[in-house]
Order: C-alpha cells, then structure tokens, then sequence
C-alpha cells in the first residue's frame, strides 16, 4: 500500500483482548496474541454488552487497507450478533481482514464468514440472555433462603439503637460518627430513616 506521500506503508497485525471487570486478567489473551504475530495489542477491561469501548474504537480508527485484526474468540470481540457484523463491516470498509484464533472459520478472507460471524455471534448472545436468566433465577432463590444482597451495614441494629439514644441524649454527630468509626453521612442516614 502506497501512502499520499508516496511513501509504502506495512500492512499491520493489530491484536484485540478484552475482560469483562477489573478483577479478570488479559495476560492468556495478550500471550497467545503476540504468539500470533500481533505487533500492537489494544486491551481494555470492558463489557462486551455494547461496542461503545475506547479501545476497540481507537483499534477500529487505526485500520489501514491489508491490516488485520486478531482476537481469540469472537466474544471478546462483541456479545451481540449485530454489534459483530458492525464490527465486520468497519474492518472490511477499511480494507482490513478480522481472524479469530479459537474460531478459524471465522475469517474475513473466506466466503462463508458473514454467516459464520453472524451464527457465532447469535450463539453469544443466546449464551449471555441464558446467563442473565440463571444469575436471576439463583438470586430470587437465595431471596427466597433470606440471603441479603448489597453491602454488609456499617452498624449492627444493636448500635443503630445506642446512635439513636445518643443523638436523642443531644450528643453531636461527629462525635457520634467518631466513636463509631463511620461517617457523618452514615449517622445523618440512619437519623433520617428513623424518623
């Protein structure tokens, strides 16, 4: 490829990896990324629910005409079906190839892969609706068990009542929140509540 310069420019292998939350880690997906020849990896430690994600987009604004992107598993990539093949679209519309490497079907430079991305993709979001059905059925039984959910309360209801008879005794909430070792905010919701 010639740029406007007249200057040849190379062809980049360009690397995606992508986690869910903070707490996953990227270092299996950038290894086996450089193990295929990626020379710039973009990670990013996003839902995939959406393609909204700095990384992939940047990525996507760097594409040259023979670059390609690699990920592992399409996944990674977008959950939603249509979220992939508007991937496809930019990649191919910038002269660029995607290939997964746990997925080799799934390779721009073959025929089939419109359909194929499209089926793999439908199949992750069948897989993530079946998730989200399985995490809420599981939390309405432990519901169910008397399991509570959120944050574990900073004061037991034992010195719930002891704040509330020191603040009905006169006593100022800092001095209160001090002993207590919370916040003024914890005590002012709590005497909010109460009333």
């Amino acid at each position: 490829m010639i740029s406007e310069n007249g200057a040849e420019l190379r062809a980049v292998r360009y690397g995606y990896a992508r986690v869910s939350t903070e707490g996953q880690d990227l270092a299996a997906q950038i290894e086996r990324l450089q193990a295929a020849g990626c020379e710039k990896i973009f990670c990013e430690k996003r839902s995939g629910k959406n393609t909204n994600r700095r990384q992939l987009q940047r990525l996507l604004r760097a594409l040259r005409p023979g670059d390609v992107v690699k990920a592992v598993v399409s996944d990674r990539m977008a959950r939603d079906p249509f979220d992939m093949l508007n991937i496809l679209r930019t990649v191919t519309a910038a002269g660029a190839d995607l290939c997964l490497l746990d997925e080799p079907f799934i390779d721009t430079r073959s025929e089939m892969s419109d359909l194929m991305l499209f089926l793999v993709g439908w199949a992750a979001k069948w897989q993530r609706r079946r998730i989200l059905e399985n995490t809420s059925n599981g939390r309405a039984r432990a519901k169910a068990r008397g399991v509570k959910f959120g944050r574990k309360p900073k004061l037991t209801a034992q010195q719930e009542g002891e704040v509330l008879d020191r603040l009905k005794a006169g006593e100022d909430v800092c001095g209160i929140a001090n002993r207590y070792h919370v916040s003024r905010s914890t005590i002012s919701r709590l005497c909010r509540r109460s009333q």
